[in-house]
């Protein structure tokens, strides 16, 4: 069987990262494993690497590689004369990632509003707090682009 070769360190930081992304949601094995290709010094892992290196069962690594992959979090490639699949972060498109979550701002915002107008005026707090988070998401809507900018030409 076929592990990655990690460190004290990098163990460690495998579980401090999925604890993270616990979390945010994740399954266990789909944290550890997001882990796993974020910490590891290879940079495409095979699937048998991935479960033995995280020793966890086979089908809780492909059903969170899986996850994984629906999600682009992750992706495949394949090399010459090998029938492997090699799984790697999709680290390079963090920038469209966010861009797109920013972008399904707009549609969440116009969801909050409908709520709130369907609202009873007899619930006046509650009513103000989802005004607030309208006025602060569109807010962050309109000022991301601008910070975004800011950041792409700070590195030139």
């Amino acid at each position: 069987m076929t592990k990655v070769i990690l460190t004290k360190k990098q163990k460690e930081l495998i579980e401090h990262v999925g604890i993270f992304f616990e979390h945010q949601g994740f399954p266990p094995a789909v944290a550890r494993i997001f882990g796993l290709l974020l910490v590891s010094d290879k940079l495409e892992l095979s699937f048998e690497e991935i479960y033995s290196s995280l020793n966890i069962s086979k089908s809780a690594a492909s059903n969170a590689i899986n996850l994984l992959l629906n999600t682009n979090k992750i992706e495949y490639i394949t090399k010459p004369g090998d029938r492997k699949r090699y799984f790697k972060v999709r680290i390079d498109q963090w920038e469209k990632m966010i861009k797109e979550r920013f972008q399904g701002f707009s549609s969440y915002i116009s969801l909050i509003q409908e709520i709130h107008d369907q609202r009873t005026k007899n619930t006046k707090a509650f009513n103000s707090s989802l005004k607030d988070l309208i006025g602060f998401l569109t807010f962050m809507s309109t000022e991301f682009p601008m910070l975004y900018e800011k950041w792409r030409k700070s590195k030139k």
